[in-house]
Protein backbone atom coordinates (compact mmCIF):
# COMPACT_ATOMS: atom_id res chain seq x y z
CA UNK A 1 0.00 0.00 0.00
CA UNK A 2 1.04 3.44 -0.32
CA UNK A 3 2.42 5.58 2.74
CA UNK A 4 0.19 7.97 4.85
CA UNK A 5 0.69 11.38 4.91
CA UNK A 6 1.93 13.22 7.83
CA UNK A 7 -1.52 15.43 7.95
CA UNK A 8 -3.29 11.78 8.02
CA UNK A 9 -1.85 10.07 10.76
CA UNK A 10 -2.02 13.54 13.26
CA UNK A 11 -5.76 13.15 11.97
CA UNK A 12 -5.63 9.64 13.26
CA UNK A 13 -3.74 10.59 16.37
CA UNK A 14 -6.73 13.43 17.31
CA UNK A 15 -9.77 11.02 16.56
CA UNK A 16 -8.08 7.85 17.95
CA UNK A 17 -9.49 7.92 21.25
CA UNK A 18 -13.36 8.63 19.86
CA UNK A 19 -13.27 5.87 17.30
CA UNK A 20 -15.35 2.95 18.31
CA UNK A 21 -13.59 0.12 17.73
CA UNK A 22 -15.50 -3.28 17.07
CA UNK A 23 -13.57 -6.67 17.70
CA UNK A 24 -13.19 -8.78 15.01
CA UNK A 25 -10.25 -10.17 15.41
CA UNK A 26 -9.29 -11.44 19.05
CA UNK A 27 -6.40 -12.27 20.85
CA UNK A 28 -4.00 -14.75 19.08
CA UNK A 29 -3.13 -18.31 20.43
CA UNK A 30 0.08 -20.37 19.93
CA UNK A 31 0.23 -22.53 17.12
CA UNK A 32 1.70 -26.05 16.72
CA UNK A 33 5.13 -25.40 14.63
CA UNK A 34 7.05 -28.35 12.79
CA UNK A 35 10.68 -27.38 13.59
CA UNK A 36 12.82 -27.29 10.25
CA UNK A 37 16.55 -26.13 9.43
CA UNK A 38 17.59 -26.65 12.91
CA UNK A 39 21.22 -27.97 12.12
CA UNK A 40 21.04 -25.82 8.49
CA UNK A 41 25.07 -24.29 8.90
CA UNK A 42 23.37 -20.69 8.35
CA UNK A 43 20.79 -21.04 11.24
CA UNK A 44 22.59 -19.32 13.74
CA UNK A 45 23.62 -16.29 11.52
CA UNK A 46 20.04 -16.26 10.38
CA UNK A 47 18.28 -16.27 13.93
CA UNK A 48 20.96 -13.81 14.94
CA UNK A 49 19.85 -10.98 12.35
CA UNK A 50 15.97 -11.83 13.61
CA UNK A 51 16.27 -11.22 17.19
CA UNK A 52 18.33 -8.10 16.64
CA UNK A 53 15.38 -6.54 14.96
CA UNK A 54 12.85 -7.54 17.98
CA UNK A 55 15.35 -6.56 20.50
CA UNK A 56 15.33 -3.26 18.77
CA UNK A 57 11.55 -3.09 18.81
CA UNK A 58 9.77 -4.85 15.87
CA UNK A 59 7.09 -7.15 17.71
CA UNK A 60 7.79 -10.37 16.31
CA UNK A 61 9.01 -11.94 12.99
CA UNK A 62 8.77 -14.92 11.37
CA UNK A 63 10.71 -15.99 8.28
CA UNK A 64 11.26 -18.95 6.16
CA UNK A 65 14.45 -19.04 4.22
CA UNK A 66 15.49 -21.88 1.66
CA UNK A 67 19.03 -21.39 0.39
CA UNK A 68 21.55 -24.31 -1.06
CA UNK A 69 21.32 -25.92 2.07
CA UNK A 70 17.80 -26.43 2.39
CA UNK A 71 15.00 -24.77 4.44
CA UNK A 72 15.66 -22.95 7.37
CA UNK A 73 12.47 -21.35 9.20
CA UNK A 74 12.57 -18.99 12.45
CA UNK A 75 11.13 -16.20 14.65
CA UNK A 76 11.25 -13.98 17.44
CA UNK A 77 9.53 -11.92 19.49
CA UNK A 78 5.78 -11.54 20.44
CA UNK A 79 2.31 -12.45 17.91
CA UNK A 80 0.33 -11.30 20.73
CA UNK A 81 2.29 -8.93 23.36
CA UNK A 82 -0.84 -8.58 26.09
CA UNK A 83 -1.05 -12.24 25.81
CA UNK A 84 2.68 -13.02 25.90
CA UNK A 85 2.50 -15.38 22.88
CA UNK A 86 5.45 -15.87 21.01
CA UNK A 87 5.74 -15.84 17.39
CA UNK A 88 6.63 -18.86 15.06
CA UNK A 89 6.97 -19.86 11.90
CA UNK A 90 3.21 -21.47 11.71
CA UNK A 91 1.99 -18.21 12.99
CA UNK A 92 -0.59 -16.76 10.58
CA UNK A 93 -0.21 -12.63 10.19
CA UNK A 94 -1.90 -10.33 7.44
CA UNK A 95 0.53 -10.14 4.12
CA UNK A 96 -1.20 -7.29 3.11
CA UNK A 97 -0.25 -6.34 -0.45
CA UNK A 98 0.88 -9.49 -1.07
CA UNK A 99 -2.75 -10.15 -1.70
CA UNK A 100 -1.68 -8.77 -5.65
CA UNK A 101 0.15 -11.74 -6.53
CA UNK A 102 -2.31 -14.07 -5.75
CA UNK A 103 -5.17 -11.73 -7.58
CA UNK A 104 -2.92 -11.46 -10.12
CA UNK A 105 -2.36 -15.34 -10.68
CA UNK A 106 -6.07 -16.13 -10.52
CA UNK A 107 -6.81 -13.80 -12.88
CA UNK A 108 -4.19 -14.90 -15.11
CA UNK A 109 -5.39 -18.40 -14.94
CA UNK A 110 -8.96 -16.64 -15.73
CA UNK A 111 -7.69 -15.42 -19.11
CA UNK A 112 -6.09 -18.86 -19.74
CA UNK A 113 -9.69 -20.19 -19.57
CA UNK A 114 -11.02 -17.25 -21.69
CA UNK A 115 -13.16 -15.42 -19.50
CA UNK A 116 -11.68 -12.19 -20.51
CA UNK A 117 -8.95 -10.88 -21.86
CA UNK A 118 -5.99 -8.92 -20.92
CA UNK A 119 -6.09 -6.65 -23.13
CA UNK A 120 -9.92 -6.53 -22.63
CA UNK A 121 -10.94 -2.42 -22.38
CA UNK A 122 -12.66 -1.67 -18.90
CA UNK A 123 -15.36 -0.48 -20.49
CA UNK A 124 -16.41 -3.68 -21.76
CA UNK A 125 -16.65 -5.34 -17.72
CA UNK A 126 -17.60 -2.39 -15.35
CA UNK A 127 -20.89 -0.55 -14.90
CA UNK A 128 -21.07 2.99 -16.47
CA UNK A 129 -21.86 4.35 -12.30
CA UNK A 130 -18.04 3.46 -12.21
CA UNK A 131 -16.89 4.44 -15.42
CA UNK A 132 -19.04 7.79 -15.24
CA UNK A 133 -17.38 8.59 -11.79
CA UNK A 134 -13.85 7.36 -12.35
CA UNK A 135 -11.44 8.98 -14.35
CA UNK A 136 -9.28 7.24 -16.92
CA UNK A 137 -11.64 4.04 -16.62
CA UNK A 138 -13.15 4.44 -20.07
CA UNK A 139 -9.61 4.40 -21.68
CA UNK A 140 -8.13 1.53 -19.97
CA UNK A 141 -7.38 -2.03 -20.18
CA UNK A 142 -7.31 -5.08 -17.91
CA UNK A 143 -3.60 -5.52 -18.59
CA UNK A 144 -2.90 -1.31 -17.29
CA UNK A 145 -4.95 -2.51 -13.64
CA UNK A 146 -1.99 -5.40 -13.55
CA UNK A 147 1.19 -3.48 -14.08
CA UNK A 148 0.04 -0.01 -12.62
CA UNK A 149 -0.13 1.94 -15.92
CA UNK A 150 -3.83 3.39 -15.75
CA UNK A 151 -2.80 6.43 -13.62
CA UNK A 152 -5.87 5.89 -11.52
CA UNK A 153 -6.50 7.88 -8.50
CA UNK A 154 -5.26 5.68 -5.06
CA UNK A 155 -8.00 4.83 -2.51
CA UNK A 156 -5.44 4.50 0.28
CA UNK A 157 -4.37 7.86 -0.14
CA UNK A 158 -7.81 9.52 0.63
CA UNK A 159 -7.78 10.94 3.69
CA UNK A 160 -11.43 10.41 3.83
CA UNK A 161 -11.11 6.82 3.95
CA UNK A 162 -8.64 6.80 6.66
CA UNK A 163 -11.77 8.49 8.70
CA UNK A 164 -14.01 6.30 7.77
CA UNK A 165 -11.79 3.80 9.32
CA UNK A 166 -11.15 5.05 12.17
CA UNK A 167 -14.81 5.74 12.94
CA UNK A 168 -15.77 2.11 11.88
CA UNK A 169 -12.40 -0.25 12.53
CA UNK A 170 -13.61 -3.37 11.42
CA UNK A 171 -16.31 -2.28 8.88
CA UNK A 172 -16.36 -4.98 5.98
CA UNK A 173 -15.48 -2.85 2.66
CA UNK A 174 -17.31 -3.65 -0.38
CA UNK A 175 -15.87 -2.06 -3.44
CA UNK A 176 -18.45 0.41 -4.33
CA UNK A 177 -18.31 2.15 -0.96
CA UNK A 178 -14.43 2.15 -1.66
CA UNK A 179 -14.35 3.65 -4.72
CA UNK A 180 -16.69 6.53 -3.70
CA UNK A 181 -13.40 8.11 -2.04
CA UNK A 182 -11.75 8.45 -5.37
CA UNK A 183 -14.70 9.12 -7.86
CA UNK A 184 -13.90 12.27 -9.74
CA UNK A 185 -9.95 12.37 -8.30
CA UNK A 186 -7.88 13.97 -11.12
CA UNK A 187 -5.67 10.73 -12.24
CA UNK A 188 -1.93 11.11 -11.87
CA UNK A 189 -1.13 10.96 -15.73
CA UNK A 190 -3.11 9.23 -18.73
CA UNK A 191 -3.19 5.79 -18.99
CA UNK A 192 -0.38 4.01 -20.44
CA UNK A 193 1.35 7.82 -19.44
CA UNK A 194 3.73 6.22 -16.43
CA UNK A 195 4.01 3.70 -13.92
CA UNK A 196 2.20 4.64 -10.30
CA UNK A 197 1.13 1.58 -8.20
CA UNK A 198 -2.62 2.13 -6.83
CA UNK A 199 -4.28 -0.39 -4.60
CA UNK A 200 -7.60 1.19 -6.79
CA UNK A 201 -5.92 -1.34 -9.60
CA UNK A 202 -6.61 -4.06 -7.93
CA UNK A 203 -10.14 -3.01 -6.49
CA UNK A 204 -11.35 -2.61 -9.88
CA UNK A 205 -9.52 -6.26 -10.82
CA UNK A 206 -11.60 -7.81 -8.68
CA UNK A 207 -14.42 -6.09 -9.93
CA UNK A 208 -13.74 -7.29 -13.51
CA UNK A 209 -13.31 -10.73 -12.44
CA UNK A 210 -16.71 -10.72 -10.78
CA UNK A 211 -18.78 -9.45 -13.69
CA UNK A 212 -16.71 -11.65 -16.00
CA UNK A 213 -17.37 -15.18 -14.72
CA UNK A 214 -20.74 -14.24 -12.46
CA UNK A 215 -18.82 -15.76 -9.61
CA UNK A 216 -17.15 -13.57 -6.78
CA UNK A 217 -13.56 -13.92 -6.99
CA UNK A 218 -13.28 -14.98 -3.53
CA UNK A 219 -14.76 -18.00 -4.21
CA UNK A 220 -12.54 -18.45 -7.36
CA UNK A 221 -9.46 -17.71 -5.26
CA UNK A 222 -10.15 -20.54 -3.29
CA UNK A 223 -11.10 -23.06 -5.96
CA UNK A 224 -8.05 -22.03 -8.11
CA UNK A 225 -5.31 -21.10 -5.89
CA UNK A 226 -5.22 -21.56 -2.66
CA UNK A 227 -7.00 -25.08 -2.78
CA UNK A 228 -5.01 -26.63 -5.42
CA UNK A 229 -2.16 -25.02 -3.61
CA UNK A 230 -3.25 -27.29 -0.41
CA UNK A 231 -2.83 -23.98 1.10
CA UNK A 232 -4.48 -24.75 4.36
CA UNK A 233 -3.25 -21.36 6.04
CA UNK A 234 -3.90 -18.93 3.82
CA UNK A 235 -7.38 -17.12 4.45
CA UNK A 236 -9.03 -14.41 2.59
CA UNK A 237 -10.54 -11.67 4.88
CA UNK A 238 -13.25 -11.23 5.33
CA UNK A 239 -14.35 -13.58 3.13
CA UNK A 240 -12.90 -16.36 5.00
CA UNK A 241 -12.91 -17.10 8.86
CA UNK A 242 -10.07 -16.37 10.51
CA UNK A 243 -8.17 -18.94 12.99
CA UNK A 244 -7.03 -17.95 16.18
CA UNK A 245 -3.51 -18.32 15.82
CA UNK A 246 -3.46 -14.71 13.44
CA UNK A 247 -0.62 -12.74 15.20
CA UNK A 248 -1.74 -9.13 16.47
CA UNK A 249 -0.95 -6.12 14.16
CA UNK A 250 1.06 -3.60 16.19
CA UNK A 251 1.86 0.43 14.85
CA UNK A 252 3.23 3.48 16.83
CA UNK A 253 0.47 5.39 15.78
CA UNK A 254 1.46 8.14 18.14
CA UNK A 255 5.04 8.35 16.97
CA UNK A 256 5.83 8.48 20.81
CA UNK A 257 7.98 4.98 21.13
CA UNK A 258 4.93 3.46 22.22
CA UNK A 259 2.96 0.59 19.51
CA UNK A 260 -0.49 0.28 20.06
CA UNK A 261 -2.53 -2.72 19.08
CA UNK A 262 -4.40 -1.97 15.63
CA UNK A 263 -4.91 -5.50 14.68
CA UNK A 264 -8.48 -4.84 13.89
CA UNK A 265 -8.50 -1.32 11.95
CA UNK A 266 -9.46 -3.19 8.74
CA UNK A 267 -8.43 -1.17 5.62
CA UNK A 268 -10.36 -2.76 2.90
CA UNK A 269 -9.73 -6.09 2.84
CA UNK A 270 -11.28 -8.81 0.74
CA UNK A 271 -11.17 -6.49 -1.83
CA UNK A 272 -8.61 -7.28 -4.65
CA UNK A 273 -6.01 -5.66 -3.02
CA UNK A 274 -5.38 -6.47 0.19
CA UNK A 275 -6.54 -9.23 2.67
CA UNK A 276 -4.67 -12.15 2.76
CA UNK A 277 -3.64 -13.45 5.70
CA UNK A 278 -1.28 -16.58 5.68
CA UNK A 279 2.01 -17.86 7.08
CA UNK A 280 5.29 -18.00 5.98
CA UNK A 281 4.78 -21.98 4.81
CA UNK A 282 2.22 -21.40 2.48
CA UNK A 283 3.61 -18.50 1.14
CA UNK A 284 6.94 -20.13 0.55
CA UNK A 285 4.80 -22.87 -1.52
CA UNK A 286 2.78 -20.27 -3.92
CA UNK A 287 5.37 -18.29 -4.62
CA UNK A 288 7.91 -21.47 -5.69
CA UNK A 289 5.07 -22.87 -7.91
CA UNK A 290 4.32 -19.74 -9.18
CA UNK A 291 8.23 -18.89 -10.39
CA UNK A 292 10.32 -21.43 -9.37
CA UNK A 293 8.30 -24.70 -10.30
CA UNK A 294 6.06 -22.62 -13.10
CA UNK A 295 3.11 -25.19 -12.05
CA UNK A 296 0.40 -21.98 -11.60
CA UNK A 297 0.43 -20.81 -15.08
CA UNK A 298 0.98 -21.96 -18.46
CA UNK A 299 4.35 -20.40 -19.76
CA UNK A 300 2.56 -18.17 -21.79
CA UNK A 301 0.90 -16.55 -19.21
CA UNK A 302 3.84 -16.56 -16.77
CA UNK A 303 5.91 -14.57 -19.42
CA UNK A 304 2.93 -12.20 -19.43
CA UNK A 305 3.49 -11.90 -16.23
CA UNK A 306 6.67 -11.35 -16.10
CA UNK A 307 6.96 -8.91 -18.36
CA UNK A 308 7.95 -5.51 -16.77
CA UNK A 309 8.32 -1.87 -17.33
CA UNK A 310 10.44 1.13 -16.27
CA UNK A 311 11.20 1.01 -12.45
CA UNK A 312 8.35 3.16 -10.62
CA UNK A 313 9.61 6.84 -9.92
CA UNK A 314 12.82 6.45 -7.93
CA UNK A 315 11.75 3.18 -6.50
CA UNK A 316 13.96 0.07 -6.65
CA UNK A 317 11.72 -2.23 -8.25
CA UNK A 318 9.72 -2.97 -11.31
CA UNK A 319 6.42 -3.76 -11.78
CA UNK A 320 5.03 -7.01 -13.84
CA UNK A 321 1.56 -8.34 -14.11
CA UNK A 322 0.79 -7.93 -10.20
CA UNK A 323 4.03 -9.09 -9.28
CA UNK A 324 7.87 -7.16 -8.51
CA UNK A 325 11.16 -7.66 -10.08
CA UNK A 326 12.78 -6.12 -6.68
CA UNK A 327 16.39 -6.05 -4.83
CA UNK A 328 17.23 -4.09 -7.64
CA UNK A 329 19.45 -1.67 -5.43
CA UNK A 330 21.65 -5.10 -4.89
CA UNK A 331 24.56 -6.35 -7.45
CA UNK A 332 22.64 -7.38 -10.70
CA UNK A 333 21.76 -10.57 -10.50
CA UNK A 334 20.56 -10.39 -7.25
CA UNK A 335 17.10 -9.72 -8.14
CA UNK A 336 14.02 -11.35 -6.72
CA UNK A 337 10.07 -12.01 -8.04
CA UNK A 338 7.60 -11.25 -5.89
CA UNK A 339 5.60 -8.99 -3.95
CA UNK A 340 5.94 -6.55 -1.01
CA UNK A 341 3.08 -6.23 2.32
CA UNK A 342 2.48 -3.18 3.64
CA UNK A 343 -0.39 -2.27 6.01
CA UNK A 344 -1.06 0.11 8.84
CA UNK A 345 -0.13 -2.84 11.64
CA UNK A 346 1.56 -5.44 9.31
CA UNK A 347 4.63 -5.86 7.04
CA UNK A 348 5.04 -9.22 4.37
CA UNK A 349 7.54 -9.81 2.10
CA UNK A 350 7.56 -12.88 -0.49
CA UNK A 351 10.50 -13.32 -2.84
CA UNK A 352 12.00 -15.56 -5.04
CA UNK A 353 15.56 -14.73 -6.25
CA UNK A 354 16.05 -16.94 -10.00
CA UNK A 355 19.78 -16.60 -10.21
CA UNK A 356 20.43 -18.14 -6.55
CA UNK A 357 17.40 -20.32 -6.82
CA UNK A 358 17.07 -19.14 -2.75
CA UNK A 359 13.48 -18.13 -1.20
CA UNK A 360 12.80 -15.74 1.37
CA UNK A 361 9.53 -14.94 2.71
CA UNK A 362 9.02 -13.58 6.27
CA UNK A 363 6.06 -11.85 8.09
CA UNK A 364 6.13 -9.24 10.76
CA UNK A 365 3.49 -7.78 13.20
CA UNK A 366 4.21 -4.04 12.84
CA UNK A 367 3.42 -1.70 10.01
CA UNK A 368 6.22 0.03 8.44
CA UNK A 369 4.25 2.15 5.34
CA UNK A 370 3.91 4.93 7.51
CA UNK A 371 6.65 7.09 9.15
CA UNK A 372 8.18 5.79 12.28
CA UNK A 373 11.19 4.91 14.40
CA UNK A 374 10.61 1.38 13.74
CA UNK A 375 10.74 1.98 10.01
CA UNK A 376 13.91 2.45 10.03
CA UNK A 377 14.87 -0.57 11.44
CA UNK A 378 12.93 -2.54 9.29
CA UNK A 379 14.26 -1.44 6.33
CA UNK A 380 17.69 -1.94 7.55
CA UNK A 381 16.72 -5.87 8.54
CA UNK A 382 15.29 -6.30 5.04
CA UNK A 383 19.02 -5.10 3.79
CA UNK A 384 20.69 -7.39 6.16
CA UNK A 385 19.13 -10.69 6.20
CA UNK A 386 19.77 -10.69 2.31
CA UNK A 387 23.01 -10.02 3.12
CA UNK A 388 23.31 -13.10 5.13
CA UNK A 389 21.19 -14.94 2.60
CA UNK A 390 23.98 -13.83 -0.18
CA UNK A 391 26.79 -14.44 1.69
Amino acid sequence: MKKYTTALLGLLVLLLPNACQKVEIGHTEACTNIPAGIMHPKAAAYQAVVDKYTAKGLPGISILIRDQNGVWVGASGKADISKNIDMSPCTVSKAASVTKTFIAALALKLVEEGKFGLDDPLTKWLPAKTLDKLKNTRECTVRQLLNHTTGIADVIEDNGFYLAVLNNPARKWHPEELLEFVYGDDPVFAPGGGVSYSNTNFLLLAMVINRATGQDHSDLLREKVITPLTLSQSFYYWHDDLPTTVAQGYFDLYNNQTIINVTNFNTGSGNGYGGLYSNVYDLQVFIEALVRDKTLLTPEMLDQMLTFGEPEGTTNKRLGLGIFKDFLERAPDQFAYGHRGRDLGYTADMFWFPNQDYTLVYLINYGTDAKSELRQQFYDFRKEIVDVLMD
